[in-house]
């Protein structure tokens, strides 16, 4: 007897470049892996993990390419160390660009009166060219729903008899420059790029739970220079916002309201920083060095005087939040539920602030403990490159190279696979 051969792993290079920091993932998806996520079929082993704090980028925007270059280097030279693989392309979150989401419909004639390959790739043909108008470079595509002749079709519409065949499309562009920066960053460390992922999508994947994901639920992901917004409805990602905002402005406004560098400011956030008082915050205080003075005379203050800090910079946030959600109008099919994730959700009594802004019930998480991931990236600051794994293995419509929207390879197979799964 012949003995029975596992199907082999596939190597994957995840790097996210965020504004504070970058991380580098390598994961084998395997049939036996420890690791899943929720709602993702596919195993993986988590083989190597680097992170950098990020250099030459302000709120998510590159601005300096050497200065980027060398953070990248660094993260990814890391992951390999540890995972003994050599990288020879990566999938990049992005979350610049000005992110656009918009929900609309793709049209298509069924050529001979039965639906196939064809007539899918002509309504995505359709879908694409339409997202990419005005210069903008798609970088997400999900199907909402899908119709045939005017009524509602099935997950897989190959080999039913119609004469048109219309697809509800939820894509997610942006614009081109700052992309093909992200691409040109990417190449000076002698790496391809796989595909692009939104980091909205990413982060929402592992953060959330597919529960909510079907109820409807809007994840809020703060981080570094930039805070994500991602609706979640039917277990269809149906809209995604970025707001040039994050922790970073936190942290500026400490070192500013209390005269200290902005290194010692981070300090003082992570340590002390709360966005409720207790009794005795009034009286607890804290001493830290003071900008520029150089005898060593340093400051003191409350964790009082330091949630008086904080509290308006969330407050305007959650302010823009709002408007952005109301201007979307997908809000409503999103229900009421809130997940908190990303570097700066960690602050102390952040979901209780943030549920008496928002008027909705809100937690705040990061990749599931329970799924099997390592330790180390069980944190909220590491729920976009994790959440990045479900987004590859799910098959998710990213795109690989600045003059097309999507991979090329396999792109009839990929659609129908696409249109019979249904991606989340």
């Amino acid at each position: 007897m012949r003995p029975i051969r596992s199907n082999p792993s596939r190597i994957v290079g995840l790097l996210d470049i965020g504004t504070s920091k970058i991380a580098c993932l390598i994961v084998a998806l395997e049939p036996r892996g420890p690791a899943i996520l929720a709602g993702m079929d596919t195993p993986f082993r988590v083989l190597g993990i680097g992170h950098q704090r990020s250099r030459g980028l302000k709120a998510g925007v590159i601005t300096d390419l050497d200065e980027a270059e060398v953070a990248v280097r660094a993260a990814v030279d890391q992951a390999e160390h540890m995972s003994g693989v050599r990288l020879d392309e990566v999938y990049v979150s992005l979350a610049c660009g000005r992110l656009k989401s918009e929900v609309f419909a793709a049209n298509a004639d069924v050529a001979n009166g039965v639906v196939g390959d064809g007539d899918i790739a002509r309504v995505l043909d359709g879908g694409r060219a339409y997202a990419e108008r005005d210069g903008r470079m798609l970088v997400h595509m999900n199907r909402v729903g899908l119709r045939l002749d005017g009524a509602p079709g099935g997950a897989d519409p190959r080999g039913l008899a119609a004469r048109r065949i219309t697809a509800d499309l939820h894509a997610v562009t942006a614009d081109d420059a700052p992309v093909r920066n992200v691409m040109l960053l990417v190449d000076r460390c002698y790496l391809g790029v796989a595909g692009v992922i939104a980091t909205p999508h990413a982060s929402a994947l592992a953060a959330s739970s597919v529960e909510e994901r079907r109820l409807g639920v809007t994840v809020i992901d703060i981080g570094g220079g930039v805070t994500t917004i991602a609706l979640f409805a039917d277990n269809r990602f149906i809209h995604a916002e970025a707001i040039p905002v994050g922790g970073g402005h936190m942290t500026f406004d400490i070192a500013r309201g209390l005269q200290t560098p902005l290194a010692d400011a981070e300090r003082i956030k992570a340590l002390y920083g709360s966005l409720v008082l207790a009794p005795s915050d009034l009286h607890e205080g804290f001493s830290y060095p003071m900008a520029g003075d150089a005898d060593g005379i340093e400051g003191q203050t409350t964790r009082a005087v330091l949630a008086d800090i904080l509290r308006p910079r969330m407050s305007s946030l959650l302010g823009l939040v709002q408007e952005r959600l109301q201007r979307s109008g997908m809000a409503p099919y999103a229900g009421d539920r809130v997940v908190l994730t990303g570097g700066s959700s960690q602050l102390v009594g952040i979901g209780e602030h943030v549920a008496n802004v928002l008027g909705r019930r809100v937690r705040v998480s990061g990749p599931d403990a329970a799924s099997g991931v390592p330790g180390g990236l069980v944190n909220p600051s590491f729920a976009t490159v994790v959440g990045m794994v479900a987004a590859v293995a799910g098959e998710g419509l990213v795109t690989a190279d600045p003059g097309r929207s999507m991979a090329a390879q396999g792109y009839i197979g990929r659609v129908g696979q696409w249109l019979k799964q249904g991606l989340q």
